[in-house]
Order: C-alpha cells, then sequence, then structure tokens
C-alpha cells in the first residue's frame, strides 16, 4: 500500500487513529502528515519529547503517553480502546444470534434437533470469542514488539456490520480493527503481528473439528460445523495478499510463509465445505 504521503510503497502502513489515513513510518505522526485531527493528537498525548529531525519534520520518543520499555512488560489498555471493544462485541453477538436464526429456519432435515436458544446463543458467544482473540493475538504481539496497539471502530465497518445484522443472506462482521503505531518493527515482529490471529482462527477451527468428530451426534454438532468454518473461512480470508488484509503484509514480507499459512487455511475450509456442505 502507498503512503498517502509520499506516496512510497510501504509493506505494514501505520493507520492514523485521528484521520484514518494510511501512512510510512516516516510519516505516521499526525505533525508529519498534516493531520486534519491535529489538535485531537495534541490533546490526546500526555507526554511527549519532541525533535525536530534535519528535514523540517518531527519525531518523538514515545506515543500517546506509554513508555515503550514499560509496554513490553504487560499488556496496556485505556477506557478508550474499552468503550469500543464493547461495542463490537455487541455488533458481533447481534451477528451471531442473525446467523443461528437464519440456520435454524433453514436447516437440513438430516441434522436434528433443530438449535435451540441455547445452541444459538453458544454459537455467538463463540463467533464473538473467535473475533476477538483475533484482534488481541494482533495487540499482543505489537505491544510485545514495543508498539502502542489499541482496538478501534470504524464508521463504516460498524454500520455495515450492525445492517448486516438485519439482512438476509450477508453478513458482515468488520467493526473496527487493531490500531498500530509507534516505531518500525523488524521484519519479523511485523510477521509476528500480521499473522498472529490468522494462526488464533486456524487453531479455533481444528478445534471445533475435532469436536464434531470427537462427540456424539448432538445439538451442538452442527453448531461446531459452521463454527469451524467460520474460523476457517475467517482465516483464508485474512490471508488474502491484497490491501490492508494481514495477508498483504506477510506476503510481501516472506512469500513462504505466506504459504505456510495460507494452504493449510485453505485446505481446512476446502475439507470442512466438502465434507458437510457438498
Amino acid at each position: 500500500m502507498q503512503c498517502q504521503k509520499c506516496t512510497t510503497e510501504t509493506v505494514m502502513p501505520f493507520r492514523c487513529p485521528f484521520c484514518g489515513g494510511q501512512f510510512c513510518s516516516h510519516h505516521r505522526l499526525p505533525e508529519n502528515h498534516g493531520c486534519i485531527g491535529i489538535n485531537n493528537a495534541k490533546a490526546q498525548t500526555q507526554q511527549r519529547v519532541v525533535i525536530q529531525q534535519s528535514d523540517g519534520s518531527y519525531n518523538y520518543s514515545y506515543v500517546y503517553g506509554q513508555d515503550p520499555y514499560r509496554r513490553q512488560q504487560r499488556i496496556r489498555w485505556s477506557k478508550k480502546e474499552a468503550k469500543h471493544l464493547g461495542v463490537a462485541i455487541a455488533l458481533v453477538i447481534g451477528i451471531g444470534f442473525a446467523i443461528g436464526i437464519s440456520l435454524t429456519t433453514s436447516m437440513y432435515s438430516f441434522w436434528p434437533p433443530l438449535w435451540s436458544w441455547e445452541v444459538i446463543g453458544v454459537f455467538a458467544v463463540i463467533m464473538t470469542m473467535s473475533f476477538l482473540v483475533h484482534e488481541m493475538a494482533h495487540k499482543v504481539m505489537a505491544q510485545k514488539a514495543g508498539m502502542w496497539a489499541e482496538f478501534r471502530l470504524t464508521k463504516l465497518g460498524a454500520i455495515i456490520t450492525f445492517i448486516s445484522i438485519f439482512v438476509p443472506f450477508f453478513k458482515m462482521i468488520a467493526p473496527g480493527a487493531m490500531m498500530i503505531g509507534g516505531h518500525a518493527p523488524s521484519a519479523k515482529n511485523m510477521i509476528k503481528i500480521a499473522i498472529a490471529g490468522v494462526i488464533t482462527n486456524m487453531i479455533f477451527a481444528v478445534v471445533f473439528l475435532s469436536l464434531v468428530f470427537g462427540l456424539p451426534l448432538n445439538a451442538y454438532t452442527l453448531m461446531f460445523v459452521y463454527a469451524a468454518f467460520f474460523n476457517s473461512f475467517m482465516a483464508v480470508f485474512n490471508l488474502i495478499p491484497v490491501g490492508v488484509f494481514d495477508g498483504y503484509k506477510i506476503f510481501m514480507l516472506n512469500k513462504k510463509i505466506w504459504a505456510l499459512a495460507f494452504i493449510p487455511a485453505v485446505s481446512i475450509m476446502a475439507f470442512i465445505w466438502w465434507i458437510f456442505f457438498i
């Protein structure tokens, strides 16, 4: 993706939380890309050491009042992030219930019994957990690398997710994303941050698929099938090597690692589709 300030191609762009733009490491700070939300940025910056560079741009040692050393010691949260996560969780739970209800009304006759409200509720919790753990995996890896990382809702994504709760045959879970900023990480850390969420979804998919084959046929069997497929789909979708997807960052940095992740993810999804939906 190109930096919106200098058009330099950057593998892992930084998304400005104040204007929403995507920038390279040099122009990631509000001061360096002429951010339209610069006043909000200054108001939220609790403490900073500003250094003017020879080219007239600015840099500072730590952002949003968070010390890089302390960020490596424990995972940090903010009240703003908690509020955004609360709204996102509510939206994903709504999607989970909407999918469960729609599947119950179109259930195959050879999958007794139909989903009860209890089963639908468990499915909604599993979907929410899958989404939340995916995002938190990005956060943990980013903060361990000494970077600022917090979840933020996006207006368009939240609106589309809300609308899709009520629209039949269209469900989308994209209320927001993990925003990452700070110093430019090494290629190794960039890959770890990008691939962390995908790995959690692949693990969930395998676990739920194991439950399908390991437990006797009951009211939860089909629910676990869809939970496994949902997680495998999330892994494949995020590994698409284009745009802002995690797959693009991984692919540009190390195509071998991307293939080692993409092939198993597609295989799991294809296996579930072939066995249970064809």
